[in-house]
């Protein structure tokens, strides 16, 4: 950090970086973890069977509140770590903000009370998650076109933000599709297979609008990313990102005469390859914004909170943030395999 004449041996140098590294992480987590249960949420509405939606219910029901908890950490990190760049991005995004909030708490209670309804308002409530679901994605996919055009408010930025969205419902209906592949039998997971192949390509487009978008909101990061020999050195990403989009189109259209054998090799292969594809477009978008919390006007070192009050927060998130490690290690161990519907 020479050119920002950043000394990265003092607690104001490197602190921030600590703490902008483990909002990054966290978010990654969230997108990631809540992503397929988001999409799972979405897909509810594509099957009429009360047995397969119970199966699709029951295959988040372990993890899918617990998967929230890194959204708690990643904010709660901008909050009190960037205090400055937390009241300019909320501010920006004050209407997304809302909408996703409504949305998770509408998904939350809909999740509780379908379990304990009656048949004939049960699908209400599924109607009710599903709606939650999209709300959630949509204004989250908003609000990353917001920060990738550096929060302008104008119909071409509002436009590119809507279009994200709609890319990022795409994108967590493919890891949902891929979650259910992995963990449900028999239909159903021949529907899931069918259904990550109606999303696996507008994902694709997703990204490359996300990796057009981005050099372009800023000369800086067009300079990181197409500069000479920066070009060269960065082209396994996109070529990577590829060919984990070719190892899913594959693996889905070898999965029917599989399943139909009672083979269920191979099933897990959509879902990491889709895990791939979301941590390379987050380390190429990572890569284009830092040191920026706000492109061009707001970095890392500008928005942190003092040294001392820093020091202080890292004893807190140094025991926090492995304990959240370990018990979503732990419970992904104790829950992992095949899912089965509850019985009502």
């Amino acid at each position: 950090m020479l050119e920002l004449g950043i000394d990265l041996t003092s607690p104001a140098g490197w602190l921030p970086l600590v703490f902008a590294l483990i909002m990054a992480m966290s978010m990654v987590a969230y997108v990631i973890l809540d992503g397929y249960d988001l999409g799972v949420g979405i897909l509810l509405r594509q099957t009429s069977d009360l047995s397969e939606k119970d199966s699709m219910i029951a295959s988040i029901g372990p993890f899918w509140d617990a998967n929230e908890t890194w959204l708690v950490l990643g904010v709660g990190v901008l909050l009190v770590a960037f205090p400055l760049a937390h009241g300019v991005i909320l501010g920006a995004l004050y209407l997304p903000v809302a909408v996703m909030l409504a949305a998770l708490t509408l998904r939350g209670v809909a999740f509780d009370f379908r379990v304990k309804a009656k048949a004939p308002y049960r699908p209400w409530w599924d109607r009710a998650f599903y709606a939650g679901s999209l709300l959630a994605s949509w204004s989250q996919g908003f609000m990353l076109g917001q920060l990738i055009i550096g929060f302008q408010n104008t119909t071409t930025g509002n436009v590119f933000s809507a279009v994200i969205g709609i890319a990022l419902i795409a994108a967590y209906r493919l890891l949902g599709a891929s979650w259910l592949i992995m963990k449900t039998e028999g239909a159903l997971q021949l529907k899931a297979v069918e259904w990550a192949k109606r999303s696996l390509w507008l994902t694709a487009l997703g990204v490359v609008a996300i990796s057009i978008g981005t050099p372009w909101a800023s000369p800086r990061i067009f300079e990181k990313w197409f500069s000479f020999p920066n070009v060269i050195m960065l082209l396994p990403i996109p070529l990577m990102t590829l060919v984990l989009f070719l190892v899913i189109s594959r693996s889905l259209n070898r999965l029917p005469s599989r399943l139909h054998a009672g083979n269920q090799y191979g099933a897990a292969v959509p879902f990491m390859a889709s895990i791939g594809i979301f941590l390379l477009s987050s380390y190429g978008l990572g890569y284009s914004l830092f040191p920026w919390l706000v492109i061009d006007k707001l970095n890392f070192w500008q928005a942190a909170s003092s040294p001392e009050a820093l020091l202080v927060i890292f004893y807190g998130v140094a025991v926090v943030f492995p304990v959240i490690i370990a018990y979503t290690a732990f419970a992904y161990r104790v829950f992992w395999g095949k899912s089965t519907a509850p019985q009502y």
